[in-house]
């Protein structure tokens, strides 16, 4: 636990906060000079006056299906949408597609995804070899895996996906040190290995991203020999964070800005609070400002005992993106987040919808300190003018919602 990839890991968070910082207005004028999207998003922004989170959280909020919309319309004259600032040829090597379709780009930098950190961090090493069983075709996952892996010194087998029984002969065969992929097919491997009467002594560790990684799984992966580490990372931002050897949450890389915003908004909320992840990468290849993954997260108070100083993160949380169809009617974060804001007085608020498919009820929750002078009528009607339907109201007192980033709560019976 005293082992670190860089310098980096251990600065002083004031020393690292003001680095991050003296970057941000670089990189603003950077994306808005050359990504064609940022120039539009970013047209009224100064970029050397961003020198402050607070600042920071003035601009705008770019989420994925924005992404998307602009790839979709802009489709025979930009396939990624303006928010590239490289193109095709030699600076770009690869092209990958996730699901929607969204076409990424890979830069030819070295550890383009900045994964070698969390393989690091998993207890990879120089001179080893490793299983790589992400998905080497349409999506960038086995690529992310394979590029820090190289960044780090390590050889890589590319296992990819299914074939259970050859994946077990080819660790049998290869000796690799450890396995990269998902949680679940790590488990298929090792159980498939067991039905085949096959050891892997050598598969000691694992880094493992793409889906839930729960403590029960950890510790059945552990009965087996194997210390698996998750990591979590997107198409479009590469690595966000990772887990350590302490086992608390995730601590973020180094690479990235991260805040955590009350969803369907881009305020940030305090420390502690489930929000959305919103993320701004200093890359300069793919420079995307203020992105919103859509994941739900919170702040872990203090550092990592690992002794890495930067912030942590609980990890992922679900989704943020709650929108819901009510009467017909689509009903999204952003609205309820708008019908708050109208009233200082509401701290917080919570829409549960309930009843049964096609007789549903709508209650907003409002945290207050106010329960007199007419706010609940006030916000019934409000309720009415945003969304177009009608909706009760019930005045609750500060700290009485959940602390889990929902704003709306779909409690309906669908059966």
């Amino acid at each position: 636990m005293t082992s670190f990839y860089d310098t980096q890991e251990t600065r002083a968070p004031a020393e690292r906060e003001a680095a991050l910082l003296a970057a941000l207005p670089a990189q603003i004028a950077h994306a808005r000079s050359n990504a064609p999207a940022f120039s539009t998003i970013l047209a009224d922004v100064d970029p050397a006056s961003v020198t402050s989170r607070a600042a920071l959280a003035r601009l705008p909020v770019t989420r994925k299906y924005e992404l998307l919309e602009r790839q979709q319309a802009l489709r025979t004259d930009n396939v990624f949408g303006g928010f590239s600032a490289i193109g095709f040829g030699a600076a770009m090597p690869r092209v990958f597609c996730s699901p929607g379709p969204i076409y990424e780009p890979e830069s030819a930098r070295p550890d383009y995804w900045r994964m070698a950190r969390a393989m690091y961090a998993a207890g990879f090493r120089a001179g080893e070899l490793i299983h790589n069983s992400f998905s080497y075709h349409f999506v960038p996952a086995g690529s992310m895996m394979e590029s820090g892996a190289h960044a780090l010194g390590c050889t890589v087998f590319p296992g990819g996906t299914g074939q259970t029984e050859q994946q077990v002969q080819a660790m049998a065969e290869l000796r690799p040190a450890g396995y990269i992929g998902t949680p679940s097919f790590l488990k298929l491997i090792l159980e498939k290995a067991a039905e085949l009467r096959q050891p892997l002594p050598s598969v000691t560790k694992a880094l493992l991203s793409g889906e839930a990684f729960p403590p029960s799984l950890r510790d059945w992966l552990a009965e087996r020999g194997v210390a698996g580490y998750q990591c979590y990372a997107t198409a479009d931002l590469g690595l966000i964070a990772y887990e350590t050897a302490a086992r608390e949450g995730l601590v973020l890389d180094e690479g990235v800005i991260v805040e955590i915003v009350r969803p369907g908004t881009g305020d940030p909320v305090p420390e502690g609070e489930v929000g959305e992840l919103v993320v701004t990468t200093l890359n300069p290849d793919y420079p995307l400002i203020r992105f919103g993954t859509g994941d739900l997260s919170a702040i872990l108070p203090g550092q990592c005992p690992s002794g890495r100083t930067n912030t942590r993160i609980k990890g992922w949380m679900g989704r943020a993106d709650q929108t819901t169809k009510v009467r017909g009617m689509f009903i999204h974060p952003a609205q309820v987040a708008a019908i708050a804001a109208r009233f200082p007085q509401v701290l917080r608020a919570r829409l549960v919808v309930t009843g049964e498919m096609a007789n549903d009820q709508m209650v907003l929750r409002a945290e207050t300190a106010e329960f007199a002078g007419g706010l609940a009528e006030r916000l019934q009607d409000t309720i009415r003018e945003v969304t177009k339907l009608r909706g009760e109201v019930e005045l609750v007192a500060p700290g009485s919602l959940p602390n889990d980033g929902k704003v709306i709560e779909d409690a309906r019976s669908y059966r």
